[in-house]
């Protein structure tokens, strides 16, 4: 048994949510927060038999694609007083971290 941990952005979560219990799979949603962009994340819990981790797996790649996004950061222009002005980044968002953990013991009660 495996339990899979996966980290994906909002806009993902709809469409992976749906992707997985059409394969079969269980899953329960947690709303969490990031940390770079402080953008919001959902994380995904799904407790899998072995033999199933490559089919999940193949559903959040399929799902989860990275992306280029542009992000304002504000940045210090100079000076004692430094004045903090907005400057337009462009970063790469999207994709999943996954971790695919062992599990003992595993009771739906």
């Amino acid at each position: 048994m495996k339990l899979i941990i996966a980290i994906v952005q909002d806009e993902d979560a709809s469409k992976l949510i749906a992707t997985l219990m059409d394969s079969g799979f269980s899953v329960t949603k947690l709303a969490t927060t990031g940390g770079f962009l402080r953008s919001g994340n959902t994380t995904l819990l799904l407790g899998i038999e072995d033999d199933r981790v490559p089919a999940a797996m193949a559903c959040i790649e399929k799902v989860c694609k990275s992306r280029k996004q542009v992000v304002t950061s504000p940045m210090p222009m100079g000076g004692a007083g430094e004045v903090y002005m907005p400057y337009p980044v462009e970063v790469v968002v999207g994709g999943a971290t996954v971790f695919v953990l062992n599990v003992e013991e595993f009771r739906k009660l």
